[in-house]
């Protein structure tokens, strides 16, 4: 999803195949949250545990699709190795002048410096986005990831609720269509929008009705995301012109990227639409033409036109307290969108919209 989504969708929408808002896809977090939502108006009062000065660790939980990235984050925050770590950690490389170690410099900009080692843990969840979006209003986790916006998860919320949640992008995915590997290798390495939308529709259901398909007569294989994942929201909105519109074509639905994953593979049939970080192995990604484009993998997925892009959030409740912003800073910074979003296949944010997502966040201390 872009900042103006509906343009590069009417084609699809004037067919019966199009476009509408994104969703997101969040999780659940078995580990009790430290502060969700607390200290939204930056005082940092809430941030200390109970007992003095021990700093209640940060929790996040929702996407498959946004974990790797969140995940990735919290790993190298805990590991918060020392400045010019060749492997981790060189500040300077990113215009930052400090000595510090990683997680002391981030957590230090918002007064968590006590020389001690990492100012506070992170834990991340991995489920959903519906259900991460849940846990979050209901202050059971700090952030929620999402694959996208939450007001297409909550399509029943009023404008009151939806005005809660602090909305941050951390990345854009190029959702793809995968196929089986024996399906590529038959000469699917491209379909159109319509035809993927068909599918799904129940209205292609044999691999030879596809032109280019030269194997033997399979029937197709239509796998999809659980309903209330981000990615399966994202596809229905995209592809079918309403986040809850039926498919009478899928055969199967999976919770996670990672089990679609398997699926695909493990098929000699298969179609699916998945987040692009988990494409690889026998799971082959396909060109998509639409709208007089064709678009190809690792070539022109992230350009804004293509119809399957969609924004990565981090959702807070109510604000966003100085512990939830030093570690959002540290995934919007180009040291963060090169070593957390970049290497997953998704696209970094521009220069402009990663400013306007750091401006959102609360102005550091030093």
């Amino acid at each position: 999803m872009r900042d103006s989504p509906l343009d590069r969708r009417k084609v699809l929408l004037a067919s019966g195949a199009a476009a509408a808002s994104l969703a997101g896809c969040l999780s659940t977090n078995s580990t009790p949250p430290g502060d969700a939502g607390s200290d939204s108006d930056g005082s940092g009062n809430d941030d200390t545990s109970d007992g003095g000065n021990s700093v209640r660790p940060l929790s996040a939980g929702g996407s498959s699709t946004v974990y790797p990235i969140v995940s990735g984050a919290a790993s190298v925050w805990k590991a918060n190795r020392p400045a010019g770590d060749e492997d981790y950690w060189q500040p300077s490389e990113y215009g930052i002048q400090t000595d510090e170690n990683l997680a002391e410099y981030w957590g230090g900009l918002y007064g968590f410096d006590d020389g001690s080692g990492a100012p506070f843990d992170v834990t991340v969840g991995l489920s959903h986005s519906g259900t991460g979006i849940k846990k979050l209003k209901n202050g059971q986790t700090d952030i929620a990831n999402a694959s996208a916006p939450v007001s297409a998860e909550l399509p029943e919320a009023d404008e009151s609720t939806l005005e809660k949640f602090a909305n941050h992008v951390v990345g854009v995915d190029a959702q793809p269509i995968v196929v089986s590997k024996e399906i590529y290798d038959a000469g699917v390495t491209k379909l159109t929008a319509e035809q993927v939308r068909k599918i799904y529709e129940g209205q292609i259901t044999s691999w030879s009705e596809i032109d280019s398909y030269s194997g033997p007569d399979r029937a197709i294989q239509a796998v999809g995301r659980a309903e209330g994942s981000g990615t399966d929201t994202a596809f229905r909105s995209n592809l079918l012109g309403d986040s809850k519109a039926p498919m009478p074509g899928l055969d199967v639905r999976k919770g996670q990227n990672q089990k679609v994953k398997s699926l695909v593979e493990k098929s000699d049939n298969a179609i699916a639409y998945m987040a692009l970080a988990f494409v690889g192995g026998d799971v082959e990604t396909i060109a998509l033409s639409f709208d007089g484009t064709e678009y190809v993998p690792g070539e022109n997925l992230a350009d804004e036109d293509y119809p399957l892009s969609r924004d990565l959030h981090c959702y807070t409740w109510e604000g966003t307290s100085k512990k939830e912003a030093a570690f959002l800073r540290l995934i919007l910074s180009d040291y963060g969108q090169q070593n957390f979003v970049e290497p997953e296949g998704y696209s970094k944010l521009t220069k402009e919209r990663q400013k306007n997502q750091i401006d959102k966040l609360p102005d550091p201390e030093r």
